[in-house]
């Protein structure tokens, strides 16, 4: 069985530990960087080169695709579907997840619980402080779209500092979210990584003191811990609704319920690994290797 992860870096500490064990379960595993990966479009014979060369023979791909190189990287996986490989996320998944305001319409529409948010495209002065009205009122948050790991996330504590962070993202154009500001969460989250249809780990990260953000990116701190039923059926739609069969589904407490703060098709491995002691990186590879043998027993029983 031959097994490709799309990776910038075998370095990279996720990277690593898939192929690690892919390996120790008997696949041939490569590292792919997409990057450096073209796609030949032709009739009846579509394929991926890298480096120049066809890449051939592979039976599985497991994605990560990093979010700065999301159209070329889900480019590269599209071809793989094409060619009829099986892929542990779909392209499709993958473009829904990265685009946080379309994941968050998918997932107010099927009920899954979220942070009042509100999106508006550079609103003029008048409408500023209705907008951070329809969120509860300050304090709020605004975020950048496209922003990741907690880069691009700002608490406004009053009406001032949100107009004034508003007004001046509008003045540069760039899109923005405005959120409730989740007070009983007290700086911390919940991050359950899913693969297939079960919660494989869980951890809750907490963030340093003076900072509202617990990525540990930003120097948060991250324990294991125990999902209560509503937590885990939370995270288990959420990854559901958006396709994603490995998710790494980040959560805020509140008095509501668990909401859905956003739902990563790449997680790291790295932080969860060390806070649970969980070995995710060999139920991914479990996963990839119980789905591939369903999907050649079905085609096995097709052609028959």
């Amino acid at each position: 069985m031959r097994l490709a992860i799309l990776s910038r870096s075998a370095a990279i500490y996720s990277t690593g530990r898939l192929m690690e064990a892919a390996r120790a379960a008997g696949w041939d595993c490569d590292v792919v960087d997409y990057a450096k990966c073209s796609v030949l479009i032709r009739e009846g014979k579509p394929e991926v080169y890298f480096k120049g060369r066809p890449l051939e023979g592979y039976n599985a791909v497991i994605p990560r695709i990093g979010a700065s190189l999301t159209f070329h990287g889900t480019a590269v996986v599209r071809q793989f579907e094409v060619q009829g490989v099986w892929v542990a996320n779909s392209s499709q998944a993958i473009v829904r997840s990265r685009d946080k305001l379309r994941a968050m319409q998918i997932l107010s529409r099927e009920g899954i619980g979220l942070p009042i948010t509100v999106f508006a495209k550079f609103p003029k002065d008048q409408e500023v402080d209705e907008l951070i009205r329809a969120v509860g009122g300050p304090p709020i948050i605004i975020k950048l779209l496209e922003g990741t790991q907690g880069m691009g996330v700002m608490l406004a504590e009053n009406y001032r500092s949100a107009r004034s962070t508003i007004e001046a993202f509008s003045g540069v154009r760039e899109n923005i979210l405005i959120q409730e500001f989740i007070a009983e969460a007290a700086g911390s989250d919940i991050r359950a990584i899913v693969v297939g249809q079960r919660v494989v780990a869980a951890m809750r990260r907490l963030s340093k003191k003076g900072d509202f953000r617990s990525n540990l990116h930003r120097g948060g701190e991250a324990v294991q811990v125990d999902l209560d039923p509503d937590q885990e059926r939370t995270a288990l739609r959420a990854a559901k609704a958006l396709n994603l069969q490995v998710a790494g589904v980040d959560m805020l407490p509140s008095v509501r319920g668990p909401l859905i703060l956003e739902v990563n098709s790449s997680p790291g491995l790295k932080g969860i690994e060390y806070a649970t002691g969980v070995d995710v990186a060999s139920e991914i590879i479990r996963y990839c290797a119980e789905e591939l043998t369903k999907t050649t027993e079905n085609q096995n029983t097709d052609e028959k």
